[in-house]
């Protein structure tokens, strides 16, 4: 597998040396450089772009993609007009519109990359290298916190370009959890959460690499990864995106009707058991980590009853927290609260509906694509996440996730080989 033009080419390096720019501090970096540079890639193409032009190699935008960039385009407008409702400071403003462009901007940003000639095999190939390579660093991480060496090994200097916190340019070795003070891993990420996310956008991206020996370790590594995070909503989203994207793709298939009718029938006998169950099973998740539940709970009890001082265009900006949340800042710790406190409901809708759309619009592509039906298990991925991290702070790890829905997006258009034989852009092309 080998990158065969310059976005390709740009995106493969980047992926596979991801530990080489976590080690030098230039992950969170690295993101928004080449999204603004393939950007600007993608920008000349369109210039160059004719009527004589070759139809496999025209870019056409989707309308899903139009979608995401003007509602991320409104984020920044929601962003400007809470700054001035508060009267917030210039240079805020300034700091806060070069977070949204290493942030919510790259939400539309890399799936336009992927209306690029970008090859979905060179994606998973990547996700299994990363994945394999998290496999070696693993002990070596495991083992610093069984010598108990310092837990961050190094900050790198390029803190100076500014970041949402030192984590993200610190080469951490391993956590203490809080709760029960053994040791939690987030390798290349800043938290373990964080680890967990993008090993579940790794691990859908694995399962379609058909070299057997990387799938596995893909599949292995993304695993491995999410359990040594000790994520709970990782390890939770593995069993819900699977089933889920196999019962929406097999949707309108008369079997799957029947048996779902069938099941539908069994769960009305058996309700009152499942109910039990399922609240025995939440209790039990929330009590594995119960002051992490207990503050976030807080925070989103907060977020929600001041989101009502500014409804529309939301406080611009992040606030300290009390005592009561650790001083952590409201309108952090999840997509939905973050976007109703900072943005208001314009902010909130503007992420909604593109999401939503892009959901139900990769549904009904995936009846018939097995490109869309990664696409729509990493928008899964997503929405459930939504109500466990920041979409915007981790948008510079699970990026290669975004360009994977990019190319989903992407209408299917004809591939004619040099014997005249069509071949559809979802095969595998090696």
């Amino acid at each position: 597998m080998k990158p065969n033009n310059f976005p390709e080419r740009v995106i493969w390096y980047s992926i596979i040396g991801t530990y080489g720019f976590y080690f030098i501090g230039g992950l969170y970096i690295l993101a928004p450089a080449i999204a603004w540079i393939l950007l600007v890639y993608l920008g000349k193409k369109l210039w160059e772009q004719s009527e004589t032009t070759p139809e496999n190699e025209k870019i056409v935008i989707p309308w899903t993609v139009w979608l995401w960039i003007i509602g991320m385009l409104i984020e920044e407008v929601a962003l400007i007009i809470g700054h001035i409702d508060f009267d917030l400071d210039n240079g805020l403003l300034i700091k806060s519109s070069f977070g949204w462009a290493k942030g919510w901007a790259l939400m539309a940003i890399f799936p336009l990359i992927g209306c690029l000639s970008i090859r979905p095999q060179l994606l998973y190939r990547a996700a299994c290298i990363v994945c394999f390579q998290s496999l070696l660093y693993t002990p070596i991480c495991i083992f610093a916190s069984v010598v108990h060496l310092p837990q961050i090994l190094y900050v790198s200097p390029l803190k100076a370009v500014g970041g949402p916190g030192q984590e993200f340019f610190s080469v951490i070795l391993y956590g203490i959890d809080s709760d029960d003070g053994l040791p939690r891993w987030g390798l290349f990420a800043p938290w373990g959460p964080a680890l967990g996310f993008v090993a579940n956008v790794y691990f859908f991206l694995a399962l379609q690499e058909k070299d057997n020996k990387w799938r596995w370790c893909g599949i292995i590594g993304s695993i491995v990864m999410c359990v040594i995070s000790k994520s709970r909503i990782g390890l939770l989203c593995f069993p819900i995106v699977l089933v889920t994207t196999w019962a929406l793709k097999n949707i309108s298939r008369p079997m799957f009707l029947i048996f779902m009718s069938f099941m539908s029938f069994l769960s009305a006998i058996t309700a009152p058991t499942i109910l039990e169950t399922l609240s025995t099973f939440v209790d039990q998740v929330k009590s594995a980590r119960a002051s992490s539940t207990r503050v976030r709970a807080v925070l989103w009890r907060i977020a929600l009853e001041r989101w009502k001082e500014a409804p529309i265009w939301g406080h611009g900006t992040v606030q300290p927290g009390p005592h009561l949340v650790e001083f952590m800042k409201i309108g952090s710790h999840n997509t939905i609260t973050s976007l109703l406190f900072v943005k208001g409901i314009v902010g909130f809708l503007a992420f909604a509906v593109p999401m939503v759309c892009s959901i139900l619009y990769l549904l009904i592509k995936a009846q018939k694509s097995e490109t869309a039906k990664v696409g729509l298990s990493i928008s899964l991925i997503l929405l459930i996440y939504t109500s466990g991290e920041n979409l915007e702070i981790l948008a510079y790890l699970f990026w290669p996730g975004l360009v994977m829905i990019g190319i989903a997006f992407k209408n299917q258009l004809p591939v004619v080989n040099a014997n005249n034989m069509v071949f559809s852009q979802d095969l595998e092309v090696f």
